[in-house]
């Protein structure tokens, strides 16, 4: 029986309303247009903040205590009403891509890595099967194939899925090692004291995920790293030995390719050496798993097959001399039996959009499920990561940003990106190196990350390095400058927000001296397509004013 609308039930009359907030299921020209203008007013107004300065809108400091303060209002609220409260939650944000943003391994996405997160975002895939995920679980066996070539992996054995960030990356990595080292702990838990071993440079994330797994950080053996910021093999060889020697597996070796803090590369063609000797040597019944940490370093493998002699892209000799000193590193990808990618960090796709490659699905596959534990999943199709993943809900958002990426920048494109990244960081070393009062500290690194420090007057900067370093007489110096960089650090972030000079960021341990002092450092991050020399004169300006301020005060 039909309600003349007037007669409508009020639940029925809201609903009503309530329809025109999601995006028609059947086409409907005048909604659709409706939601597109929707987008375009929320960018609209986002536009409205953007200025000169590396922020959107003005500086801004969040208010935590009346965020606590509220709570769900009763009645529904329009869309127009709703946009300009969610976009005002992005005043004060740093504009990633401005050229005067050098701030952590950050960048700003890409338009199809934009449009890669929107189009998933509304039609709501779930990759924990192709039930749910339909050729968007194509999409991400796709991107998986394209980039297990890239590292040299083959595709046709290789596996790989996207996850919750390298954190994610390192987890399943870590974890198929150890169901490799200890069989079985899947299902009985852990026995005896597995270890990881992982350069003092690796990313934090190696102790979280020893201590989410049970393992324990305590069973992190960290190896000391050579200046250039890459693991010690000598030292990774004493530290497995004494492991083996004292009954424990290793769960897994981490290879870092690209240092958060420092850009540095460890030897993987080392490691893989290392390890194999080790089997034959004391006959283990398993290969230890090395995981390349290679979420920032990834990116460089559209080098392998570039010219580096001929150079058709003409980047300057500093320039080339760094990407082939990485490439030649990051040519051994091939050799790890699992790899972490960030597309979100040197891939220019927007946040989350991390794949783990396998280079055996048959490891991949250590870590399945029975299919009677889960009754109600995987009934048809024909691919199912949700056996394997510690994920039920995977977003499609990821693997289509990725994908967007890929397909848009191709391996030119990303060939040209990181090369202007890179070729602005030497400039900006050269910059550094060029005045008496300042000094690079990742000298013998080849990224787009400059970490520098900044003297007195009466520091002999070419000397300062090794002494802070070295020298027990030089700790109470090195806790001094370190103070020095912190307060001239302050005052270039004070002014980078106020709209001069340029947004870089401060580390508060690139590395520790040999008497295990932390180094603080400043740290530009060059990832922006829209930096130029003018940006990196400005950091050197800058960094010179706050020192004449902090000498002055």
């Amino acid at each position: 029986m039909q309600h003349h609308h007037d007669e409508l039930p009020e639940h029925e009359r809201i609903l009503t309303a309530l329809r025109r907030a999601f995006p028609q299921p059947v086409s409907d020209p005048e909604h659709d247009a409706y939601l597109v203008f929707s987008i375009l007013r929320a960018l609209d107004q986002v536009d409205h903040l953007k200025s000169d300065k590396p922020i959107l809108g003005d500086p801004t400091t969040p208010n935590y205590q009346a965020a606590r303060l509220e709570r769900l209002g009763e009645e529904s609220r329009t869309l127009e009403a709703v946009i300009p409260e969610l976009v005002d939650y992005l005043r004060g944000m740093l504009i990633w891509g401005h050229p005067r943003s050098q701030v952590n391994v950050v960048q700003q996405p890409g338009i199809a890595g934009i449009i890669g997160m929107l189009l998933p975002a509304t039609y709501n895939p779930n990759l924990c099967s192709d039930e749910s995920g339909h050729r968007l679980s194509e999409a991400e066996v796709r991107v998986a194939a394209m980039t297990a070539v890239l590292v040299g992996y083959d595709p046709q054995t290789s596996a790989g899925v996207f996850t919750f960030g390298g954190t994610g990356c390192l987890l399943y990595g870590v974890r198929v090692g150890l169901e490799k080292a200890l069989p079985g702990t899947l299902q009985m838990g852990l026995s005896g004291k597995p270890v990881i071993l992982a350069s003092a440079q690796s990313h934090y994330a190696v102790l979280n995920v020893a201590g989410w797994i049970g393992l324990g950080t305590e069973q992190v053996i960290s190896v000391p790293t050579h200046l250039d910021n890459s693991i010690d093999p000598y030292h990774l060889e004493i530290n497995a030995r004494r492991a083996l020697d004292a009954g424990q597996p290793i769960a897994a070796i981490i290879a870092t390719l690209g240092t958060t803090d420092a850009f540095g590369l460890d030897d993987l063609a080392g490691i893989y050496e290392l390890r194999e000797r080790l089997v034959r040597e004391y006959q283990l019944p398993y290969r230890p798993h090395i995981h390349a940490d290679a979420v920032i370093g990834w990116a460089w493998s559209v080098f392998g097959d570039y010219d580096f002699t001929a150079n058709p892209l003409r980047f300057r000799g500093r320039t080339i001399r760094a990407l082939a000193a990485a490439t030649h590193r990051m040519r051994h990808l091939k050799l790890a039996d699992s790899i972490g990618i960030d597309f979100h960090k040197t891939g220019y796709a927007p946040y989350i959009s991390s794949l783990v490659l396998f280079r055996e699905r048959s490891e991949w596959e250590l870590i399945g499920r029975r299919a009677e534990q889960m009754p109600y999943l995987f009934h048809s199709g024909q691919y199912h990561p949700g056996m394997n993943t510690l994920e039920t809900s995977r977003a499609g958002t990821g693997v289509l940003a990725a994908l967007g990426c890929l397909l848009n920048f191709g391996k030119q494109g990303y060939r040209v990106l990181l090369g202007h990244s890179v070729e602005m960081a030497e400039v900006l070393r050269e910059l550094v190196e060029a005045h008496p009062n300042l000094t690079v500290m990742n000298g013998q690194n080849v990224g787009p990350v400059t970490l520098f420090r900044v003297y007195p007057d009466d520091v002999d900067t070419f000397t300062i390095k090794d002494r802070e370093r070295t020298d027990p007489a030089a700790r109470e110096l090195v806790k001094k400058h370190n103070d020095y960089n912190r307060r001239i650090f302050e005052r270039v972030h004070a002014e980078a927000l106020a709209g001069r000079g340029v947004a870089i960021s401060l580390t508060v341990c690139y590395r520790k001296t040999e008497f295990g002092d932390p180094i603080v450092a400043l740290k530009s991050y060059v990832l922006s397509p829209f930096a130029s020399e003018e940006e990196m004169r400005s950091i050197i300006e800058h960094v010179l004013a706050a020192r004449a301020f902090v000498e002055s005060s």
